[in-house]
């Protein structure tokens, strides 16, 4: 284990509905990121939870005739669930609810920034979906947000507080210009200087008790107010190791190395939250890792169309690696991807039952017939084009590189017939061997459970055939 540690935090997610095939893309991403570092030597740390005091929680709720805290801890698991079928590791899982943790470490970030809060009237448009006011002039055409369209703004008009956001703008473009705060792909770290070259506005984070039904975390000094859940929830990438109740902890993880999120939250993750720290005067993440979104068959993911894909069902059918193969390999980290569960099983007959799995039934028989020894296992790193496409986060070249591999011993198989040429056997089932156990190791950030099971299979000292790594469907 070196002494290097490395920290990465999945988005927290609101908890007003189940979890969606969305939600999975990023904890494997977040996992696979952090398998591989571990893989490095590295002490490693991921983070995700709940973020449970939203205004959309309280009217979930509502609408189910429960209580917000039966609600949010009900839902919260759910996804903890997701990850854990997922074979996602995640050693902090913090909940927005927490009073023993999470709500003195969000007073504590209050505190340390009360020189830049103060007291206003506000009226505005609020969008819940968002939990975030807007101007006018950042609404489509036909006043909608663009992330929520054919959902009502609320008109809002009541007093809070405020963060001067506005006293940070110049320090946010220096930081991220410079790459100080990296902002991955490049393009949405252009994005974020585009929206940071109009003069930024204050924020308002707090909601009235009214409003917030007194659910949230207590403005300290002022009971009749509670804190705004963008200004919370990011503070759980904070309170989950430690900080306002383990300094100790805080001080061994804190920075984030790598916060990853999703495109619709950029700026909350680019603007807001680094000014919050700056004000604090705190370390600033890293580096922000920003994915794209799913649409489903062409068509955005929605309720009234009944294209919400559920994780937990494609887990049932393809596996927790079936699906992260389809969701690593098949799509860009970046951009936006269109989802269709008869790609997905299209993928798995095609790279995993034909191609990997073909493979190592074919290895693993010939093996087994000539009666040969799996031989000492060496020690392995990753593979060249496996570390520098982890260096850009292209896992999906990463796995292309992988399966190249994976069909050029496929193809030495079918060249030298080693049922025909018992003089080759010896030289070529080492060199087989050898491989598969190099494509078991490349393939341990992406496909754990795979990895494992090739590791096993051909670490002897016999070589049996077993049942198929990827039964046909």
């Amino acid at each position: 284990m070196s002494n290097k540690k490395f920290y990465i935090t999945a988005a927290i997610p609101y908890v007003n509905a189940k979890p969606h095939i969305g939600h999975a893309l990023e904890f494997t991403q977040v996992d696979t990121i952090a398998r591989y570092h571990k893989l490095l030597g590295e002490d490693v740390l991921s983070l995700s939870g709940g973020d449970e005091n939203a205004l959309k929680n309280i009217q979930a709720a509502d609408a189910a005739g429960v209580s917000v805290q039966e609600f949010v801890d009900k839902n919260t698991e759910l996804f903890r669930q997701l990850a854990i079928s997922l074979d996602a590791e995640f050693g902090a899982w913090q909940k927005g609810s927490d009073k023993q943790t999470h709500y003195p470490s969000v007073q504590k970030l209050w505190n340390l920034c009360e020189k830049d809060i103060y007291k206003e009237k506000y009226e505005g448009l609020y969008c819940v979906g968002c939990e975030t006011f807007y101007s006018p002039d950042e609404l489509n055409e036909k006043g909608e947000c663009f992330e929520h369209p054919g959902k009502p703004l609320q008109e809002v008009s009541e007093e809070n507080y405020f963060f001067a956001l506005s006293k940070y703008q110049d320090k946010l473009i220096e930081l991220i210009k410079s790459d100080e705060l990296k902002i991955i792909p490049e393009t949405r770290k252009n994005e974020t200087l585009s929206f940071l070259s109009q003069p930024l506005q204050d924020i308002s984070i707090s909601r009235t008790n009214e409003r917030a039904k007194k659910w949230g975390v207590p403005v300290p000094g002022d009971d009749n107010q509670r804190i705004y859940v963008w200004f919370d929830a990011l503070n759980i990438y904070q309170s989950g190791i430690g900080f306002g109740w383990d300094e100790k902890k805080y001080k061994k993880w804190w920075p984030a190395d790598i916060h990853a999120i999703g495109k619709g939250i950029i700026r909350f993750h680019t603007v807001y939250w680094p000014a919050f720290l700056l004000s604090a005067q705190l370390p600033l993440p890293k580096s922000i890792f920003v994915h794209g979104y799913f649409t489903v068959d062409g068509q955005k993911m929605s309720k009234t169309l009944g294209n919400v894909v559920d994780p937990s069902d494609l887990i049932a059918k393809y596996g927790a690696d079936g699906l992260r193969y389809y969701l690593l390999a098949k799509f860009s980290p970046f951009l936006d991807g269109d989802f269709s569960e008869q790609r997905l099983k299209e993928a798995y007959n095609a790279d995993l039952a034909n191609g990997l799995g073909n493979l190592i039934a074919r290895v693993a028989k010939l093996c087994e017939a000539n009666n040969i020894s799996a031989g000492k296992d060496s020690l392995h790193k990753f593979h060249k084009s496996v570390v520098e496409n982890f260096e850009t986060y292209r896992f999906d070249y990463a796995l292309g590189s992988i399966w190249e591999r994976v069909a050029t011993l496929n193809k030495l198989i079918d060249l030298k017939k080693p049922w025909e040429a018992p003089l080759e056997k010896a030289r070529l089932f080492v060199e087989l061997i050898e491989g598969l156990r190099e494509i078991a190791f490349d393939l341990k950030p992406f496909l754990p459970e795979t990895a494992e099971k090739i590791r096993k299979q051909f670490s002897g000292p016999k070589i049996k055939s077993e049942k198929p790594l990827f039964p046909r469907l």
